[in-house]
């Protein structure tokens, strides 16, 4: 996969990469070295809040955070409260703001339903599980965990064929929810619309974006300003792994933008042939 080897031009002291494709596996760098995730803690967290769903500790209508805000809302952005304040920002429901805040909500109040602190409730439900040893949350529900390329390998294997989760579960979590909301993609600016699943991004129509510029608007994932990122696409079974310890910049939006674009091609000319 010589696309790949282009994370070597990113200008980071250390980075390392996986792409998965149905049963193959391609790799670059110390797959075992810890990251910072930043904003990928996301990916996990939602996955986390999910399996409570399907444990029955809460649903994905019930009230939370502001009132008139749902389980469902903080999930998608689209609850109102702001990045790192839980003070109402715009009316809930009326504009996707990225809130790390409403993260931190969503563990403090499955802790309460549980009583199981959220680090362990990950920890117990899906790290252990995946064998995703070298992964911890330390802090905030939303920006604060680290993780390896080995281990994130492992999570994009389960998002593309599910054992933890329901299939249908999966498949909600990465359909648009409140499709017709605008809102900014830090770093992007301003998409309308901006479209978001229950924790991941979802690609759609958005330009420019991270996500290659060919690559299919059904690609999920998250970038962090750590300076890294997870995408998915389940349909082709095709996954990708970055970490990276050079905060995300000017610097990454071309480079993010046109290694996917040449792993998205690679990836599809090797299948055509």
């Amino acid at each position: 996969m010589k696309a790949l080897d282009r994370v070597k031009d990113f200008p980071a002291a250390h980075v390392s990469a996986a792409l998965v494709h149905a049963d193959q596996h391609w790799q670059i760098g110390d797959i075992n070295r810890s990251f910072e995730l930043a904003s990928v803690t996301k990916l996990l967290t939602s996955y986390g809040v999910l399996l409570a769903v399907e444990e029955g500790a809460l649903e994905l209508d019930q009230p939370m955070g502001p009132p008139g805000s749902t389980v469902r809302h903080l999930l998608a952005h689209a609850s109102g409260v702001g990045f790192d304040s839980r003070r109402l920002s715009k009316p809930v429901g009326t504009r996707r703001i990225y809130s790390s805040a409403g993260y931190e909500i969503l563990a403090e109040e499955l802790t309460l339903l549980t009583g199981i602190e959220f680090p362990d409730y990950l920890r117990e439900g899906i790290f252990d599980p995946l064998e995703m040893n070298d992964t911890q949350l330390y802090g905030s529900a939303g920006h604060e965990a680290r993780s390896t390329v080995a281990d994130l390998g492992l999570f994009i294997r389960e998002l593309l064929s599910p054992t933890l989760l329901h299939p249908d579960t999966v498949l909600e979590a990465f359909t648009p929810q409140f499709p017709e909301l605008v809102g900014v993609v830090p770093g992007y600016g301003m998409h309308k619309p901006c479209p978001w699943g229950l924790g991941p991004e979802i690609k759609g129509e958005k330009h420019p974006h991270w996500m290659g510029e060919s690559m299919p608007a059904q690609c999920v994932g998250h970038f962090g300003m750590a300076g890294t990122y997870v995408w998915v696409h389940p349909e082709t079974q095709r996954g990708m792994v970055m970490l990276s310890d050079e905060p995300f910049g000017d610097w990454a939006k071309p480079l993010w933008s046109e290694i996917n674009d040449a792993i998205w091609a690679e990836l599809s000319s090797s299948t055509a042939g």
